[in-house]
């Protein structure tokens, strides 16, 4: 009975031990999930300060907190055991998934460069236009941006669970909840600084400070608009380039092509990264065209209906 019970013991001790060495190899998974995501989390970090631009300056954290709220609950309770759940009983799914989210931000960049070059209407009709709350504004652009966020934080996921498919589930658990925390406090932190640093800037002009101080609040007050104007178009072309390439990587031989493109420009890593960027803008506009025209004619087909 003695030597059983020691048995048992050395059992447990061994099973601690593996699970300590397994708890270490998280943060390494957590850092190399954070590398390969970059791209989308450039994305995510360009388009959010969009939908805080000509609201109620003093309720722009509160919108941001709002969202990323909205992000984290949706990466912890929702992708993250998704992405389990599918990983274990259907993982040939989560490519064609993520392929249409991947459509759809290539829709969503193409509306938005197709806006940019479209005329406005010459002539206005004679509709009754529908006037909305501040807090109605609010509550879509937070729907808005809340809409876009899961797609990309679906992608992020799915990376993160793509680094480690072959791994104990709880590291597998520990990895995805880590990449999700870490990711959405560091780029919603971020978004916050950028749509705050105008108060700063104003703030900083007060003549308490001396003038060199006031001198750099004025100059960053001015250089505000421009950096938001810069990071949307940024944005845009984030979720063209993030949206083809999704797709991209779902489709073997476009895989193959981009794996090909990388390879025969390994010396200059910058040059390639920016030739399948803008490969992958190109091919996104085309995506978001032939997708709007599919939306387009569905509306008509139900319309009949």
């Amino acid at each position: 009975m003695p030597s059983g019970f020691f048995a048992l013991l050395d059992d447990i001790s061994a099973l601690v031990k593996a699970s300590a060495a397994s708890l270490d190899d998280v943060p390494t998974q957590v850092a190399k999930t954070t590398g390969k995501v970059s791209g989308i989390v450039i994305d995510d970090t360009a388009v959010t300060p969009k939908y805080v631009v000509g609201l109620d300056p003093s309720r722009e954290l509160s919108i941001i907190y709002r969202i990323a709220k909205k992000s984290l609950v949706n990466k912890l309770l929702i992708l993250s055991p998704a992405a389990l759940f599918l990983g274990y009983f259907a993982p040939w799914a989560i490519t064609p998934i993520l392929m249409v989210g991947g459509a759809y931000l290539c829709f969503e960049g193409y509306e938005k460069v197709h806006s940019l070059f479209s005329r406005p209407h010459e002539e206005v009709k004679s509709e009754v236009v529908k006037v909305i709350t501040p807090e109605e504004l609010e509550q879509q652009r937070v729907t808005g941006a809340v809409r876009t966020d899961i797609i990309l934080s679906a992608e992020i996921v799915a990376i993160a669970y793509s680094q480690v498919a072959d791994q104990d589930i709880i590291n597998q658990i520990l990895v995805l909840l880590a990449v999700g925390v870490f990711i959405t406090v560091a780029v919603y932190g971020f978004v916050g600084l950028v749509v705050k640093a105008d108060d700063l800037g104003v703030h900083l002009t007060q003549a308490k400070y001396s003038p060199a101080t006031q001198t750099f609040g004025r100059g960053l007050v001015k250089f505000m608009p421009r950096f938001l104007t810069l990071l949307g178009y940024v944005g845009t072309a984030a979720m063209l380039w993030v949206g083809a390439e999704i797709i991209a990587h779902g489709i073997p031989y476009t895989n193959h092509l981009l794996h090909e493109l990388e390879h025969a420009l390994a010396n200059m890593p910058a040059v390639a990264w920016l030739t399948k960027a803008l490969i992958c803008a190109v091919a996104g506009l085309i995506i978001g065209f032939v997708v709007e025209k599919v939306v387009i004619l569905a509306k008509k087909v139900v319309g009949k209906r």
